[in-house]
């Protein structure tokens, strides 16, 4: 083999290494920036993976519901795809609740509860190196203001008491009410299928209203 053919395969194996551990090298920081407990509102939330919308409106609650507004809730995709190979939460789970008025209540299609402007923002990340003391390591923060016309550049978590006591209660998996969006309950641990598209059978107790 001649010194230039030499050289030649050198740099090419040299690339090709390269390549490998790049390919190798551990995905860059997390989607949030936390410096002494606050937290950085987070952008480009809306690009990650969509898990449900529950709402409790004030005509079902006596006109004193405790969260009166639709809540478009997203999971970053690196948790995402933690959450449906193992069906556990991992360190750095961030879950984005975008705040959504109730708009009409009549559509063509009949009578409800419709989406209508954006009015708050609220995330939830899990983190023992930021959260060492904090149930499950969770922590709550808000960046809506009291009129709903902004929101905050920063935000600090709310105290323990104010959220951690109600999703230990009630919350299905791991501090998270995932009994609250089929995407999340029934993607667990199921891999692939979990993307959806996947199973013919929807393995529901679904049951078709009788007419009138």
């Amino acid at each position: 083999m001649t010194i230039v053919k030499k050289a030649f395969m050198s740099i090419v194996g040299a690339g090709a290494l390269a390549q490998l551990l790049l390919a190798a090298a551990p995905v860059a920081a997390e989607e949030y920036s936390i410096k002494d407990g606050v937290l950085k509102r987070p952008t480009g939330y809306r690009e990650w993976i969509y898990v449900g919308t529950p709402v409790t409106p004030n005509d079902m609650n006596n006109g004193k519901a405790a969260f009166p507004e639709h809540h478009n809730v997203y999971i970053d995709p690196k948790s995402w795809s933690h959450w449906k190979d193992t069906g556990k939460f991992r360190e750095g789970t961030i879950l984005i609740k975008e705040l959504v008025s109730v708009g009409s209540k009549a559509a063509v299609s009949g009578q409800g509860y419709f989406q209508g402007e954006f009015i708050g923002l609220e995330a939830t990340i899990k983190s023992k190196k930021h959260f060492p003391n904090e149930p499950g390591n969770w922590a709550y923060y808000s960046f809506s203001t009291k009129d709903h016309k902004t929101l905050a550049a920063t935000a600090k978590p709310f105290p323990t008491a104010s959220c951690n006591s109600c999703h230990l209660a009630s919350a299905s998996d791991d501090f998270v009410f995932t009994q609250y969006y089929p995407v999340l309950s029934a993607g667990k641990a199921k891999g692939e299928s979990a993307a959806g598209g996947h199973d013919s059978d929807l393995n529901n107790s679904y049951v078709e209203p009788k007419g009138n």
